[in-house]
C-alpha cells in the first residue's frame, strides 16, 4: 500500500493519478485542493488533516460542510477504511474552526513579515498611496467605516483593472489575536505576494460554508 494514493473506496492506496482523489461521500474524483483529508486517531476517532501530514491511511471528502456532514451521517469513513471508526457529529464544525485558525495563522505570518497596516487612518493613507493589495475588516465592525474603505479600494482596483479582495470572515477579536494587538478592526496587506496564502485560506473557508457547487 502506498500512502498518498487512492482506491475506489476513497482512501489512500495505489492509484495512477497522485493529483486527485475520490470523495468518499459523493464518489466523485476531484483535485486535491478540492478535498479535505481525514485520518483515524489512535483511539479510532476521525480527525481532520488539513495539512495532509498525519500518518496512516487517509479518507478524502469534498471540501464543503454539506459533504462532510453527509460523510459522517453515511458512515463513509468506516466504509473507506474498512474498519470501525468514530466520526463525531460535530466534525463539520471542527473542520471550519481549523480552517479559520489557518486563516488567522496566515494573517499572523503576513504581519510578522511587515506586510500589514492597522487602523482606519493608516489603511486609508495606504490606499491613497495605492499600496493596499487586500482589505481586512472584522466581521463585527461597524458598516460605516468598512463601506468608506471598501468603496475607495474598489474604485482604485477598478481603475487598474484588478480585483478588489476584501476579507470579512474573522471577528475583531480573532484578527486582534492573530496580529498580537488589541482591537484591530481594519487592516490592509501592503504587498501582493503576502496576500496569496491569506486569499487561499479565505477562499477555502468561503467554499466550505457556501458549498462546493455554489463556489465553482
Amino acid at each position: 500500500m502506498v500512502e498518498g494514493q487512492q482506491s475506489e473506496s476513497g482512501s489512500d492506496v495505489e492509484d495512477r493519478d497522485p493529483t486527485s482523489r475520490l470523495c468518499a461521500a459523493t464518489r466523485v474524483e476531484r483535485p486535491l485542493d478540492d478535498l479535505i483529508r481525514f485520518a483515524a486517531g489512535p483511539e479510532g476517532e476521525i480527525v481532520p488533516d488539513l495539512a495532509r501530514k498525519l500518518p496512516g491511511r487517509g479518507v478524502w471528502v469534498t471540501a464543503d460542510r454539506a459533504t462532510v456532514t453527509a460523510a459522517v451521517q453515511g458512515k463513509a469513513f468506516a466504509r473507506s477504511l474498512k474498519r470501525p471508526v468514530s466520526a463525531s457529529p460535530d466534525l463539520p464544525d471542527r473542520v471550519e474552526k481549523l480552517m479559520l485558525k489557518r486563516l488567522e495563522q496566515s494573517l499572523a505570518l503576513a504581519n510578522k513579515a511587515g506586510c500589514i497596516v492597522f487602523g482606519f487612518s493608516q489603511v486609508d493613507a495606504e490606499l491613497d498611496r495605492d499600496r493596499i493589495a487586500l482589505l481586512v475588516h472584522g466581521s463585527d465592525a461597524a458598516e460605516g467605516g468598512r463601506d468608506k474603505l471598501d468603496r475607495k479600494f474598489q474604485a482604485i482596483c477598478r481603475e487598474a483593472g484588478l480585483p478588489a479582495p476584501i476579507l470579512t470572515l474573522l471577528t475583531i477579536e480573532q484578527i486582534s489575536l492573530a496580529m498580537g494587538r488589541s482591537n484591530v478592526v481594519h487592516a490592509g496587506l501592503t504587498q501582493a505576494g503576502a496576500t496569496d496564502r491569506v486569499s487561499s485560506e479565505a477562499e477555502r473557508v468561503m467554499r466550505y460554508r457556501a458549498g462546493f457547487a455554489a463556489s465553482t
